[in-house]
C-alpha cells in the first residue's frame, strides 16, 4: 500500500503532532500486533452480514472502518476479539489463529471501547480504570499505577477517582472508557464509534487527544465509524465497505479522494464535492496530489 504525508491533505483538522501535558506516558508496545483477515465470512441465518473478508491491518496505525448502517464494520470489529464468531475463514491475531485461543485471554489482552463507554455504575471511575489490570492477576498496587497513569494520559485527574460514571459528563465518560480500556497496556485496540454519543465540540476534543496518544503509544487501533469527515481525520488507513462487509477501497485518506476507484466511493468519501476534490498529476516522475486550485498537497510514493 502506498503512503501518503498526511499532514499536508489534513491540515485544515488539528494536528496530530500537538503536544498535550503529560507527566507520565506509556512505554511502546514490545510486540508488533499484526491482525489478519483471510477469506472471512459472517452469516446470520440468510443474512450475510459479511462476505469473504480479506485484509491485513497494519501494525502500529489506526484503520478505519467505515460504511453506512448494517455494512458489517461492527461485526469485523468484533471478530477481532472472538466476540463474534465467523462462519468461515481464518482470522490471525500476532501471528496465532484465534480460533485455537482461549477467547477470554484474547479479550484481555486488546482493549476495547465502545461507544456508551461500557462502565460499570456501581463502581468508582478508578475502580472502572482498574478493572482489566486486576482481571489480569496484577497486584493492587500495580493496577492502582496503571490506572492511575492511564487517567492522567487521558487527561482525568485525581479528583475525579472517587467519582461514578453517572456524575460525569458524556466526554469524561468516554475518556474513562479509553483509560480503562490503556490501563493493561495492550498492543491493539480496537473502538466501536467511540465518539458517537458526544456533542461535536467534545468529539473534536476526544478526537485530537486519541491522535496526540498514538503518536506516544504506537498502539494497533482499528476504530469503526459511519462518519466519514472523522475516518479522514483519524485513519492512517481507511477501508470503505459496502453491504456484506464487501471492501469498496481501501487506502489513505489521500488516496481515496484522489483516486477513488469507482462513483459509489467517490460519492461517500465526498470527493465530487467542491471542498474535497483532489487529483494527481506526474511531476518530475512522481505523483502529486493537488488540490482544485492546482495547489500542491502531498504526495503519494
Amino acid at each position: 500500500m502506498s503512503s501518503f504525508n498526511r499532514q499536508f491533505i489534513l491540515k485544515q483538522w488539528p494536528a496530530r503532532t500537538q503536544q498535550i501535558p503529560l507527566r507520565l506516558w506509556f512505554e511502546l508496545s514490545k510486540g508488533h500486533a499484526v491482525i489478519e483477515f483471510q477469506h472471512v465470512s459472517k452469516h446470520y441465518g440468510h443474512t450475510r452480514a459479511v462476505e469473504d473478508f480479506s485484509y491485513r491491518f497494519p501494525e502500529r496505525k489506526i484503520t478505519v472502518l467505515v460504511g453506512s448502517s448494517g455494512c458489517g464494520k461492527t461485526t469485523l470489529l468484533r471478530m477481532i476479539n472472538r466476540m463474534v464468531t465467523p462462519s468461515a475463514g481464518t482470522i490471525t491475531v500476532r501471528g496465532e489463529d484465534i480460533a485455537s485461543t482461549d477467547p477470554v485471554a484474547l479479550r484481555r489482552s486488546i482493549g476495547y471501547v465502545i461507544q456508551s463507554g461500557g462502565l460499570l455504575p456501581h463502581k468508582t471511575i478508578l475502580a472502572n480504570a482498574k478493572t482489566v489490570p486486576l482481571l489480569n492477576k496484577e497486584s493492587k498496587q500495580e493496577a492502582y499505577r496503571r490506572a492511575t497513569q492511564a487517567l492522567e494520559a487521558v487527561g482525568l485527574g485525581e479528583e475525579l477517582y472517587k467519582r461514578y460514571p453517572a456524575q460525569l459528563s458524556g466526554g469524561q465518560q468516554q475518556r474513562v472508557g479509553v483509560a480503562r480500556a490503556l490501563a493493561a497496556d495492550p498492543d491493539i485496540l480496537l473502538m466501536d464509534e467511540p465518539f458517537g454519543a458526544v456533542d461535536p465540540i467534545v468529539r473534536d476534543s476526544l478526537q485530537t487527544q486519541l491522535l496526540q496518544l498514538q503518536d506516544r503509544l504506537h498502539k494497533t487501533i482499528v476504530l469503526v465509524t459511519h462518519d466519514i469527515d472523522e475516518a479522514f481525520r483519524l485513519g492512517d488507513e481507511v477501508i470503505v465497505l459496502e453491504k456484506g462487509g464487501r471492501i469498496a477501497q481501501a487506502g489513505t485518506p489521500a488516496e481515496l479522494l484522489a483516486q477513488p476507484a469507482n462513483e459509489f466511493v467517490a460519492e461517500f468519501v465526498g470527493a465530487n464535492s467542491s471542498q474535497r476534490t483532489l487529483r494527481t498529476t506526474t511531476l518530475g516522475g512522481r505523483t502529486v496530489v493537488v488540490d482544485g486550485a492546482g495547489k500542491p498537497v502531498g504526495v503519494i510514493e
